[in-house]
């Protein structure tokens, strides 16, 4: 048998019958008489470690009620197969010390009231349902990532700090920027997105996005991640196709990966089982007709909020695209279908089970004076878009893109009901801290 070497729980059943070291955190404990248990855990996984008064030291044996949860250990122990335990396997202790002994852990296995996790949001990081989604999370970042190298997108890391707005102006944040006036907290990297597919064709950006929208919704954080895609010669039809393959390919990526962690989240897997190609399509027109069915007096023109959306999406057990929306409720950069003006060629993808819209993509203006007078009519400075106009200047093209909204993606795979789970530490009109 080997000396003792350092091993993450994770990867214990390579050590049957070796003698390890574990270093981690007592998650919980229990007494049986002369058998005492400790649940380890380190970051990677839980163990149980079993210590028997007569074949460890008794002042290891003692420790173990000076123990509180949380402290912080390094465990000495055989490794042995027990398919009852987690992981598959136990640790028969021999050895303990005690890197600090933690007492009046303020998270205790109780329940606790949301608030009062969120303002220990630094330390509600640490069990296990919270571990679970960010494995989940991780796995899906890295799905994405993976998806857009497989097809040869470059990576742009587009600013923070920004003078151009992508969006509406009442939802961002402002700051002043030395003797340039004011910057603002990016809604979204689009705008140097598109100079971008103009040098590599197929481009994509990932990062935090800020909006100052006072909504006190479970939908809603006015700090997120994003995911947006551009792509040249890509018309509003092919953009949707490529939404479509993507989040097919990260729901699969997560099935097959974190499968342990779905299930210990109560999640329903059947539903993501379903998610494959191809996603029911209509138009605005037709979702207004299936909404007024349905009771609502909704008029055309108007956007869709939360209901309208659970409605159409509840409909389909796979996510549900609705395109060509009204041009009044969508960005100055959408163009209007050449046969009907009045709409413009975008997309919404709506998550089913109520979740609500999770990419909205649309093909984008590449005439050079429609784009200008759109600028002009929503009152947006053209000042600060001249090197936007630059790019239908000088090789303008045909493109496409999207965004997808990181937390949202998230909170449907998992079946949370606040996307506050789904992001390490939250931000909202109402939390600032930790």
């Amino acid at each position: 048998m080997r000396g003792n070497v350092q091993a993450y729980i994770r990867h214990l059943k390579e050590h049957l019958g070796e003698s390890v070291v574990v270093k981690g955190w007592l998650y919980n404990k229990r007494s049986g008489g002369k058998i005492r248990f400790l649940l380890i855990r380190d970051g990677t996984g839980i163990v149980q470690g079993v210590m028997v008064q007569g074949q460890v030291p008794d002042d290891v044996f003692d420790r173990f009620d000076e123990l509180g949860q949380e402290s912080s250990l390094e465990v000495t122990g055989i490794i042995r197969e027990d398919q009852r335990s987690p992981g598959g396997v136990e640790l028969q202790v021999t050895g303990l010390s005690v890197i600090q002994i933690c007492s009046d852990y303020p998270i205790t296995p109780k329940e606790h009231g949301t608030t009062f996790l969120l303002d220990h949001r630094h330390l509600w990081l640490r069990s296990r349902r919270q571990q679970c989604i960010l494995r989940i999370r991780d796995e899906a970042v890295k799905a994405i990532r993976d998806f857009f190298y497989d097809r040869e997108f470059i990576l742009i890391d587009t600013p923070i700090l920004t003078g151009a707005i992508g969006e509406t102006a009442s939802t961002l944040f402002e700051t002043p920027y030395f003797h340039e006036g004011t910057a603002y907290l990016a809604q979204t990297g689009q705008l140097y997105l598109e100079a971008a597919a103009a040098a590599f064709g197929k481009v994509y950006c990932f990062g935090p996005t800020f909006r100052a929208e006072k909504s006190k919704t479970r939908r809603h954080l006015t700090e997120f991640w994003m995911i947006e895609a551009e792509v040249g010669f890509l018309d509003y039809q092919g953009n949707m196709d490529l939404q479509e393959e993507l989040v097919c390919a990260v729901v699969g990526r997560v099935l097959e990966k974190r499968m342990a962690e779905l299930s210990e989240l109560g999640r329903d897997v059947a539903i993501l089982e379903r998610i494959a190609p191809p996603f029911p399509r209509v138009s605005y027109d037709e979702a207004l007709k299936i909404l007024s069915e349905r009771g609502s007096e909704l008029a055309w023109g108007a956007d869709f909020g939360g209901d309208e959306e659970t409605v159409l999406s509840g409909r389909f057990d796979r996510p549900l695209f609705v395109f060509k929306y009204p041009r009044g409720v969508k960005a100055f950069y959408m163009p209007p279908d050449p046969d009907r003006p009045e709409v413009v060629l975008c997309n919404d993808l709506l998550a089913p089970e109520g979740y609500g819209e999770i990419i909205g993509g649309s093909q984008r203006i590449d005439d050079l004076e429609l784009l200008r007078s759109r600028i002009r009519e929503m009152g947006l400075p053209e000042e600060g878009y001249d090197w936007y106009l630059d790019l239908r200047k000088y090789g303008t093209f045909p493109h496409s893109g999207f965004g997808l909204g990181l937390e949202r993606f998230i909170s449907w795979i998992c079946g949370l009901d606040h996307l506050r789970e789904a992001i390490p530490f939250p931000r909202t009109i109402t939390r600032l801290k930790p």
